[in-house]
């Protein structure tokens, strides 16, 4: 049991992604509450949990929405940040433009940045190598006085969905981590982390 403001029981209540639901009819977000920015750098474990799973749907259901190849988004595109971030944007903005209280000519606009965000998308996909069968880390570029960066390898994807669920965890864990590291160097009574 975690001693996080937020329970792990709580963790145990949201809704388990449908990793399995192909069909175009997309029933809503998986939080009721108004359209925001996500932070992925400040969100922690719980937010993080219900985020992925919502942007993972919605991907999904883009995806198959509007016939999109592995060139645009590809099946790891949860492991490359760019993809995660303009995945993220564009999912905020498709909310906002479909919005019941929006302008009848917003989603004019959000299918105009849509195409923006395809090039994006196939310019981000084609930089990192990553494909339909197997992925790889973006190469970065190492500025004089850093590390040398390691080798880049392959690897391949067996059973995307269940890898999906695995780094997920992954980063779940990692952040619960950080939180209770976080609270337990916490003096209660100044408030500062020691």
């Amino acid at each position: 049991m975690s001693d996080t403001p937020h329970e792990d029981a709580a963790l145990d209540e949201v809704p388990g992604p449908d990793l399995d639901d192909t069909d175009d009819d997309f029933e809503g977000p998986l939080v009721a509450e108004p359209p925001h920015p996500i932070n992925w750098n400040l969100l922690n474990a719980y937010d993080a949990e219900v985020e992925w799973l919502e942007l993972n749907r919605w991907v999904d259901w883009l995806r198959h929405t509007y016939g999109l190849p592995a060139s645009v988004i590809p099946p790891a595109w949860h492991t490359h940040p760019e993809l995660l971030w303009e995945l993220s944007a564009l999912h905020l903005h498709w909310l906002c433009a479909y919005d019941p209280e929006q302008n009848g000519s917003a989603p004019l606009g959000w299918h105009r940045d849509f195409a923006d965000a395809r090039q994006r998308l196939r310019e981000w996909v084609a930089a990192s190598g990553t494909k339909l069968d197997h992925d790889r880390t973006t190469r970065q570029t190492v500025w004089p006085g850093e590390e040398p960066a390691g080798p880049i390898e392959d690897v391949p994807i067996i059973d995307r969905d269940a890898e999906f669920v695995e780094f997920v965890m992954a980063d779940v864990q990692a952040r619960r981590e950080a939180e209770d590291a976080f609270y337990r160097d916490l003096d209660p009574d100044t408030g500062e982390v020691s």
